[in-house]
């Protein structure tokens, strides 16, 4: 591939068996290249492992008190973490995946924190409630903090959503195929 720039992304490697390139052609995704793509994609990624931390965090701190929710918590964990490695590979279709699953999410610690199933977690600083155990029996972390995480994960939540759908506007998934020679023009904005 001739006359490409060092640095210069060129998916033809990439691409599905099943697609044929013309001979002396190479497939390009010119918004993928831009310097805003790449760092809407890390964002991404970063917010979806951060989340996926902090309710795993919250889930081992807190385990005691969570109702069952326990293997939900860690699945959606892990799912947070396949996604941010599939968006680090430009996986475009998977931002609208994230967005639900974090506006979900989003519900979920407003409904804990406003008490709108019952109790939240400060509630639970009273002397009539047990203390929070983690998953390994210990002590947990206290209701306070318990709670302030689940800010926290509202807020990272919220980010998310926002890198997502800046990141579906960027159009990730535009191609073309053009002739090896002229694939050096590069965008950078």
């Amino acid at each position: 591939m001739t006359g490409l720039r060092p640095g210069q992304i060129v998916w033809s490697a990439m691409m599905s068996p099943a697609r044929a390139v013309k001979p002396g052609y190479v497939v390009t995704y010119p918004n993928r290249e831009k310097r805003s793509s790449r760092l809407t994609r890390t964002a991404v990624a970063v917010v979806l492992a951060a989340s996926a931390l902090l309710m795993l965090f919250v889930t081992i701190a807190g385990w005691s008190k969570l109702a069952g929710l326990e293997p939900l918590n860690i699945l959606w964990c892990v799912v947070y973490l396949v996604m941010a490695v599939y968006v680090m590979r430009w996986a475009r279709e998977l931002l609208p995946i994230a967005v639900g699953l974090a506006a979900l999410m989003f519900v979920f610690t407003m409904i804990a924190e406003t008490a709108a199933a019952g109790i939240t977690w400060t509630d639970r600083n009273e002397p009539d409630y047990a203390p929070v155990h983690t998953l390994f029996g210990g002590d947990g972390l206290s209701p306070s903090t318990l709670s302030a995480l689940t800010i926290v994960i509202a807020i990272t939540q919220l980010a998310l959503i926002a890198a997502a759908v800046y990141g579906l506007s960027q159009a990730w998934n535009i191609e073309y195929e053009v002739p090896a020679a002229e694939a050096t023009g590069a965008v950078t904005a």
